[in-house]
């Protein structure tokens, strides 16, 4: 059986002025795969989301999401994919279901399939009480809730999450796993995560990439690179790799 990717990138880059945010990435993502891409702030983490999702032009190299060039058409990319950024908005007087709506238009989707999508999405995360209350009423985790919906709603084919469980407390977290698991199993959707959640990370993704200053520098399984450091877990695999070790005897130092 061929193997399909929905992401392919060969020598990206990205320049802003004389700062290179990405550089040379080469990337493949298969089909139905939860990757989680790893590093530090002002790694180039949401710079690759916002080329692979249609929203920026890469300076140079090539890459194809979902089978489409993000070059010519990035408008196909959008169609074929959901995104939550980091510091996604809402418009706080519209309600969930009327903001939902409102995304589903976007996508051509209405009428019955819309609105069954929708009761079920919001019952699914526990706001079917809520779901005609302003958003503007919302608590930063419901608001959340309500974003993750949004960007499932018209079932991409790829689904770029940036930070997607930070306001969420640990049952909410817990069901956007199962959510992206049985996504990612049923419907062979692909998951495109930027986290700096480390034991998230270890725990749904089945590959792990880590950039650093632009560069990805690792690649493959939770497992191998746990094993290929020599570390006990992810977390402390990933502090071998980009450095910050916490020197314990300097904690308090400040004080002296």
């Amino acid at each position: 059986m061929t193997e399909i990717y929905d992401v392919i990138a060969e020598w990206l880059t990205k320049d802003f002025g004389k700062v290179t945010a990405v550089k040379d990435l080469e990337l493949k993502v298969r089909r139905g795969t939860t990757f989680g891409y790893l590093g530090p702030n002002g790694a180039g983490k949401t710079t690759t989301v916002r080329i692979l999702s249609g929203l920026l032009k890469p300076t140079r190299g090539k890459a194809s999401v979902c089978g489409f060039d993000v070059y010519t058409q990035r408008e196909q990319i959008k169609a074929s994919t959901g995104l939550l950024p980091e510091t996604p908005g809402v418009y706080s007087k519209l309600s969930a279901v009327e903001f939902l709506e409102f995304i589903g238009a976007l996508n051509d989707l209405s009428g019955e399939v819309l609105m069954k999508r929708i009761d079920r999405l919001l019952s699914l995360l526990g706001l079917e009480g809520r779901q005609n209350d302003l958003l503007e009423s919302y608590s930063s985790g419901m608001k959340q809730k309500v974003l993750v919906a949004s960007t499932i709603l018209h079932d991409p084919q790829l689904v770029f999450l940036d930070e997607p469980t930070s306001r969420l407390d640990p049952a909410a977290s817990a069901l956007v796993k199962e959510i992206i698991r049985a996504m990612a199993k049923e419907t062979e959707t692909t998951f495109f995560i930027c986290t700096h959640m480390t034991d998230f990370a270890e725990d749904i993704c089945d590959i792990i990439g880590i950039l650093t200053n632009g560069v990805l520098t690792t690649l493959g399984t939770p497992q191998e690179i746990v094993e290929n450091v020599d570390a006990k877990n992810l977390e402390d695999a990933y502090l071998k790799i980009v450095g910050g070790q916490v020197d314990r005897s300097k904690l308090l130092s400040w004080r002296s």
